[in-house]
């Protein structure tokens, strides 16, 4: 009789937003054995770090944070825009060389721990206000990694074709609610525990995507097979 194969090792990259910690869940529902990785940057505050941890105690999968910094530029958060607004053009809290140092970082922590993928949850759907969370970026970056690497991990992006509410209604169906995950630029952190601020680009999307959650037509996400 056959032994039953051995899980796929993947390295799912993993801030505690909506899109990267659906991507945590799915890579365990579709047989992979996940590793969260989280990327310590000098972000503004520490939240979403600390809700990446929650979850990954909450489902039982592996944690590991890595400490990276650079002088990154001042940004000025906007509030209060529309969906029509954060679709024109390039959003003022795109970070230049974010995604790209992170998906190298990632590369590189599964070879070192033997990982087969590499996971990210990169989306463009809504709005394109992030040019390197779109599938030109993505190939980009899977061209150069097999220059640079023999073997390289399979870079996995299931969620880059799916609207918001539709990654919203696959979190739902996974067991994540709308204060799981963590999006907020501008929390209020006045009172003992921190607030989203509700009027940043990443709240009005948060609340876009749930509020459209249980109509959207639920679209497939992107798993490679084998």
């Amino acid at each position: 009789m056959a032994l039953p194969s051995k899980p796929k090792r993947c390295i799912v990259l993993h801030s505690g937003g909506l899109d990267s910690t659906l991507c945590l869940l799915l890579a365990r529902k579709h047989g992979r054995e996940p590793r969260s990785l989280g990327i310590s940057y000098g972000q503004r505050h520490d939240i979403e770090i600390a809700y990446a941890k929650r979850q990954c105690e909450r489902f039982g999968i592996e944690r590991h944070l890595v400490d990276v910094g650079w002088q990154k530029p001042e940004i000025v958060i906007p509030t209060g825009r529309t969906m029509e607004q954060m679709r024109d053009g390039i959003a003022p809290t795109f970070l230049p060389g974010r995604n790209a140092v992170f998906l190298a970082i990632a590369c590189a922590e599964a070879a070192g721990v033997g990982a087969e993928e590499v996971w990210i949850g990169v989306n463009a759907v809504d709005y394109s206000g992030y040019p390197d969370c779109r599938e030109s970026f993505l190939s980009a970056f899977r061209a150069m990694w097999a220059e640079a690497v023999p073997n390289p991990p399979r870079l996995v992006a299931p969620l880059v074709n799916l609207t918001k509410p539709q990654i919203a209604a696959h979190a739902k169906a996974l067991g994540l609610a709308p204060g799981d995950t963590w999006s907020c630029y501008a929390p209020d952190t006045s009172g003992p525990a921190p607030k989203p601020c509700g009027v940043c680009d990443a709240c009005i999307l948060h609340t876009h995507a749930w509020a459209d959650a249980d109509r959207a037509l639920p679209g497939n996400p992107e798993i490679p097979k084998g």
